[in-house]
């Protein structure tokens, strides 16, 4: 492994701490702000951020940004999210000690299962520490964002329509979206490095902005339906598996070697999905008994 790749998983664990810290902050605040409108983005973002815990919540979220920023620029993008994915372990003790939310055994189980899946993607990665990899053909960029573009839609879509377990549907495309928005920060790091803030002048920097607001206010509401740590786990599972994908999909990373590690590959996917489900649903409030 090169001495840069080392020093952006270092950025990339630095990055997964400070962000579920922020996450965790976000959370608060969405509990404390105004339900969410989908036809008033405006007046609704605007109402989360009078609400200081969600303005701190984004604050920490920017400087973790920051560090994503830098680790995707020095090393490639799968080792990267897999190193961040590791730091989804410390959710649930962070929720649990830190903020006093509510944890059952299952969402123990639920995280456990999320993180053991993304810790064997992070084994199956190959031979891939030798340098940042971001090589990528434009129109395959488009397309693979494109898609996450679409599916993320059309899950704020089936939210709309459904009552019990918005929450974590919303939560998936929040992901979708940061997702494509992580794997546009990739692709534009390039630029970054040789042109500096002359990428803001670029269309990357369109799409990330637009990715990442929309995944904002969906986040906010995924987070004020809840459950906490259901929603928090699958934003961040999600995000990880696209961007992890798109270390072959996009940037031409190479892939393990052999049926055995590819088959472990697919397994790692399972058990991510698996950590997702496990993790628990929204449950209806008791109704209450007449006097």
């Amino acid at each position: 492994m090169s001495a840069s790749v080392a020093l952006g998983l270092v950025l990339a664990l630095c990055c997964a701490v400070v962000a579920l810290l922020g996450f965790l902050f976000k959370l608060r605040g969405a509990e404390g702000a105004p339900a969410v409108e989908w036809r008033h983005p405006v007046r609704s973002t605007v109402a989360l951020f009078a609400n200081r815990w969600w303005t701190l919540g984004i604050v920490v979220a920017t400087t973790s940004w920051f560090f994503h920023v830098a680790a995707l620029a020095l090393a490639p993008i799968s080792l990267v999210q897999a190193t961040i994915a590791g730091g989804l372990v410390l959710l649930t003790p962070m929720a649990d000690r830190l903020f006093g939310v509510g944890v059952t055994r299952r969402d123990w189980i639920g995280v456990a299962i999320t993180a053991v899946g993304l810790a064997l993607l992070a084994v199956t990665l190959g031979q891939s520490a030798d340098s940042a990899h971001d090589d990528f053909a434009p129109g395959t960029l488009a397309l693979y964002v494109g898609v996450l573009t679409v599916v993320a839609l059309a899950c704020c879509g089936i939210a709309s329509r459904v009552r019990d377990g918005s929450g974590p549907v919303l939560a998936l495309a929040a992901g979708l979206l940061w997702g494509g928005s992580d794997v546009t920060i990739k692709a534009a790091t390039p630029t970054l490095v040789d042109h500096g803030l002359l990428v803001l002048l670029t269309p990357y920097a369109l799409v990330i902005l637009a990715l990442s607001l929309v995944g904002l206010v969906v986040s906010a509401r995924s987070l004020q339906l809840g459950p906490a740590v259901a929603v928090i786990a699958i934003t961040s599972a999600a995000a990880n598996v696209v961007t992890i994908a798109a270390g072959s999909l996009v940037f031409s990373e190479p892939l393990p070697d052999g049926g055995g590690a590819l088959a472990l590959r697919l397994l790692a996917f399972a058990a991510v999905i698996a950590g997702s489900t496990v993790t628990r649903a929204p449950e209806p409030e008791p109704e209450p008994t007449a006097a």
